[in-house]
């Protein structure tokens, strides 16, 4: 029966505080990067208070689902980490209460955050989702003369378009102006050009005030176009300094939400498939008319008329005819006409094929948007419990609260877990992945990891030891591992010198009789290294033996003893003799040349590194020898 113990109300209150602040911070740190995206379009735009409230209400709402995974992570991880620092974790396990009986009560809390948060995807947030694209676009066409861009034409005001070469943020000075002005049709535009101007809102916020230097206005007359005249009037006029008034209503007034009706991210779970369904109707019924129009044009445009087949019959001269004959008679402007006529309809055909490629490709965006919105209320909240199972396993392992190593920790899983996801979204939207495996490979790539760590973490496994793996890359690459070997400031039991000088003299003896043997110098037999391997534990012998030596030797007090011990080599007992413990491993290595290769040079390395090791060692044998002799005859 499942009960609630003490214990787990300790941790969930640990937990509870601790989510709570850093779901705040990891919201206020998400709203200020969304808020640095869209900073031009709020700022200098008069928008009043009421505005900017809604748009900070609804991006924060927008904003929860991202927010509660980190939060969960971070505060797992720091609860943990505090419990850790302080050995209250060891005293849990101390009295029999394993890792996962401790994450009991957290689990628990995360599936209903996760549980919550797929609730607030499917009915809060596509509300807000939509009033803060509306919000967005109803900005984006407030006091448009500091949304005017560079280099390109600005359409934001009606029946006007505006290039602008350069413009001064600082003063509002607008340089290299060109201005198009349409009224019914093209034939009435006004062209002006202006070396400078500046735009300003009036201040009913009515109308927009262009002020224009040092250009000219050309503009056609047609609306005074006498009847049946052939020429169009215009006129054109220079001027130093000139006002122009135009129509803008600069006033905050809410854009219509039809335009959004296509975003998938202001749906729900229901209203994307009902979606879905319509789109894949209405695009299949406009698959299906451009089907027939094609079947159609083909078979009318590839048939050839009675009387046209009767004519080639008669160019051909038999009663079947061959288009290449037909063609070959034909006079030079013939071929020639024929020829121009026939790319035009190719190219016809082509220009019609490609605008109906960009109407179906966009129905295939449209729908691939909307699936990858549908899996993402899914993904997001299951990623609650992924960081929970890396979070909280991390800061048993770590052991280290605060704010430091955690947030680091944090920041970089978030950044592994946002990197692959935003790839897997852009190559879902074009269609290079599939839907399921782009949204679901962040998942795919955290869910190991917290398998990994949760396992170590509740068998008090090793995983950051850095001194561990920095030994273990240290042997795979064979680099040296020195020793070191200091004085102790207390000593129990002072060494048996008779017995360990006898011991390495021994070493030594053994050592030569090796070296002499097996010839360390030379090339191993690979046949023998890899298919015939014969065991061979002499060096490991006269390491084992070395090290306790080495170990009732640095018991001593005299110096130039210690000195001795820290020349010792370490030893690598194996490493000379074959790739691998397993036979089938050695047999595997030496099929894959190039790894055979790579080991084979790297078995004889360690041959030769063995020899002069061996050498080492019998000279600081010979040392600590005579050292002992003195020390014994004093």
């Amino acid at each position: 029966m499942f009960r609630i113990k003490k214990l787990d109300i300790f941790i969930a209150k640990q937990f509870a505080l601790l989510f709570v602040g850093t779901f705040f911070i990891c919201q206020f740190v998400l709203m200020m990067q969304f808020l640095w995206r869209y900073v031009d379009q709020l700022i200098g735009k008069g928008l009043s208070m009421e505005v900017l409230a809604q748009f900070f209400w609804y991006m924060g709402l927008m904003l929860v689902p991202q927010a509660l995974p980190l939060a969960i992570l971070l505060s797992s991880l720091i609860t943990f980490g505090n419990l850790g620092e302080s050995s209250e974790l060891t005293a849990i396990k101390a009295a029999g209460i394993s890792l996962m009986q401790a994450f009991r009560p957290l689990i628990f809390i995360t599936v209903c955050i996760m549980l919550g948060s797929f609730y607030f995807q499917n009915n809060i947030g596509p509300h807000a989702n939509r009033s803060l694209g509306q919000l967005l676009l109803s900005m984006k066409q407030k006091s448009p003369e500091l949304e005017i861009p560079e280099g390109i034409f600005y359409d934001g005001i009606q029946g006007t378009n505006i290039y602008v070469q350069k413009k001064d943020t600082k003063t509002g000075m607008l340089y290299g102006m060109m201005i198009y002005r349409m009224t019914d049709s093209f034939e009435d535009a006004a062209i002006i050009l202006a070396d400078s101007g500046m735009i300003q809102s009036t201040a009913e916020k009515k109308h927009l005030l262009l002020t224009l230097y040092n250009g000219e206005w050309f503009e056609n007359m047609k609306s005074q176009e006498l009847a049946g005249s052939a020429s169009v009037p215009y006129r054109r006029e220079s001027f130093t300094h000139k006002q122009i008034l135009l129509d803008f209503d600069a006033d905050f007034n809410m854009t219509d939400a039809g335009v959004l009706a296509n975003d998938a991210r202001g749906k729900s779970l229901l209203e994307i498939s009902h979606d879905i369904d319509s789109i894949n109707a209405q695009y299949d019924s406009v698959g299906r008319g451009f089907y027939e129009d094609v079947k159609r044009a083909f078979f009318a445009s590839g048939s050839i008329s009675k009387s046209d087949s009767l004519r080639a019959k008669k160019m051909a001269g038999t009663k079947t005819f061959n288009i290449d004959t037909v063609y070959n008679r034909m006079s030079a402007k013939d071929k020639k006409e024929a020829v121009s006529h026939a790319l035009r309809r190719v190219q016809q055909q082509v220009n019609d094929l490609e605008f109906k490629s960009l109407v179906t490709s966009d129905a295939d965006r449209l729908i691939r948007l909307h699936k990858i919105w549908a899996i993402d209320k899914f993904t997001l909240s299951l990623s609650c419990l992924i960081f929970f199972f890396i979070g909280a396993p991390l800061g048993a392992i770590i052991r280290k609260g605060g704010l430091g190593i955690p947030v680091i920790i944090s920041v970089l899983v978030f950044i592994v877990y946002y990197i692959f996801d935003n790839t897997g979204y852009r190559m879902s939207r074009g269609g290079m992945w599939s839907i399921w495996f782009g949204k679901g490979i962040a998942t795919a790539v955290l869910a190991p990891l917290a398998v990994f760590f949760t396992y170590k973490a509740n068998n008090d496994s090793v995983v950051f030891n850095m001194d561990l793996y920095r030994t273990f890359f240290m042997r795979l690459l064979g680099l040296r591992l020195k020793r070191h070997v200091y004085a102790k400031e207390v000593i129990i039991q002072d060494p048996d010198y008779t017995e360990d000088a006898r011991v390495l003299q021994q070493v030594s003896d053994d050592a030569t009789e090796y070296a002499h043997a097996h010839k360390l110098y030379s090339l191993p037999n690979p046949i023998k290294v890899f298919f015939k391997y014969e065991p061979d534990d002499k060096i490991e012998h006269i390491s084992n033996t070395m090290e306790s030596v080495i170990e009732d030797l640095s018991n001593t007090r005299d110096k130039a003893i210690l000195t001795e011990l820290s020349r010792y080599p370490v030893v690598s007992a194996k490493a000379h003799t074959r790739p691998f413990e397993h036979k089938w491993m050695n047999i595997v290595a030496a099929i894959i040349v190039p790894v055979g290769i790579f080991l084979y040079a790297r078995m004889w390395m360690f041959r030769l590194r063995l020899l002069k090791d061996l050498r080492t060692i019998k000279q600081t044998n010979a040392s600590i020898i005579n050292r002992i002799n003195e020390i014994i005859h004093i």
